[in-house]
């Protein structure tokens, strides 16, 4: 399998022993989780599909940011306690991703279930120098990793510009560089809080994917990734903390995918322009759902129009029709080369619409996509 690695920059092999690890990086459980969520882990869910078809085991870990800025604002708006809002979000989220027929996650961790590894990676980049703490706040200190932007490659001039478009504060005072990033920050009165050496707080977004992912998964995870918004500031900083105390690489693949539009503008919480899956299938059956989703290449950037649920919904209808008279063919093998190919669902279902039209049955092939025919 050929798969495009975001940190080197082009399409590599995947190479991957017996079992493979993925990390994909999880919601924050304070509102309804989007069709641009669903379409990150839709594409997880196609690669473990192909490695286990492939005779690999797959452990894919998806954790859940159940402590952070937003979620704690939300619950102040809504006056609940944030755990009751992110229990609420998440069974939302979990129905849909089963309506979307996707794999169970060998595991689905919170963030506050980390605590202890959070603090000790904490502690360990303190002994090796790499962070500091003022008035209660303690960073990550950017100048002594030298390899910070090995994932990004973004520029350093646009690093802080980027960092505040994501919600940092580049222009912190306490901060020795305006990059340096929050690993440990004191709660507010009406905040959760842990005692720690520095303090009773909380901890920064970014140190506990890598406290999640190590605990899980080991020092280096196979294939990791998420939505192509969090190359920086989030992997970014996950790589730097995590190799800084581990004296290894943290990722061998970095897998991002593209964002999902409606309208002309990103799906965004914040902008309100979204699309659910539990709207869709309203509408719509479920596999139609996965379908036109999957008629998306991973890594582009696009938007969602109802036409494509119909497109999917007519694809189907003809898929049906060839598992009553169609023949055998070796599609399966052609899928399969598709997705090795980084990924190419669009090209797999193009294959798969040449062989139900041909007369030939395109059953295994919808299995492996994970269509339900």
């Amino acid at each position: 399998m050929q798969l495009y690695d975001t940190a080197r920059q082009g399409t590599h092999p995947l190479e991957a022993g017996p079992v493979v690890t993925l990390y994909s990086c999880g919601i924050t459980p304070y509102d309804a989780a989007h069709l641009g969520h669903a379409y990150v882990y839709l594409i997880f869910d196609v690669l473990q599909r192909r490695l286990r078809d492939d005779g690999h085991d797959t452990r894919c870990v998806r954790n859940v940011t159940d402590v952070d800025d937003d979620i704690l604002r939300k619950a102040r708006e809504l006056d609940v306690n944030y755990l009751d809002l992110a229990a609420q979000e998440m069974a939302i989220f979990e129905r849909d991703m089963q309506l979307l027929n996707l794999v169970p996650c060998y595991s689905e961790p919170r963030a506050t279930s980390a605590i202890p590894e959070i603090l000790t990676l904490i502690g360990r980049l303190f002994e090796r120098g790499l962070a500091y703490e003022r008035d209660g706040w303690v960073y990550f200190e950017v100048a002594k990793f030298p390899r910070f932007g090995q994932v990004s490659h973004v520029a350093d001039s646009a690093m802080a510009r980027v960092s505040a478009e994501h919600g940092a504060w580049p222009e912190d005072p306490r901060k020795r560089d305006p990059l340096d990033f929050v690993l440990w920050q004191p709660s507010l009165a009406d905040e959760p809080a842990w005692e720690s050496r520095w303090g009773a707080g909380r901890p920064g977004w970014h140190i506990e994917c890598s406290a999640l992912a190590m605990r899980e998964l080991g020092p280096t995870v196979d294939v990791h990734g998420g939505g192509r918004d969090l190359v920086f500031p989030h992997h970014e900083c996950e790589a730097a903390q995590s190799e800084a105390v581990t004296g290894v690489g943290f990722v061998h693949h970095w897998l991002h995918v593209g964002l999902v539009g409606l309208d002309g503008t990103k799906m965004s919480k914040s902008l309100g322009n979204l699309v659910f899956v539990s709207e869709l299938v309203a509408r719509s059956e479920p596999a139609a759902v996965r379908l036109a989703l999957l008629d998306q290449h991973y890594r582009q950037d696009w938007e969602w129009r109802d036409e494509l649920l119909h497109l999917a919904q007519s694809r189907l209808a003809t898929w049906r029709s060839s598992l009553v008279a169609g023949r055998p063919s070796n599609l399966i093998d052609e899928v399969r080369a598709a997705l090795d190919d980084d990924l190419d669902t669009p090209g797999a279902i193009a294959a798969m619409d040449r062989a139900a039209h041909a007369g030939f049955s395109v059953g295994p092939a919808a299995a492996l996509l994970g269509v339900t025919l």
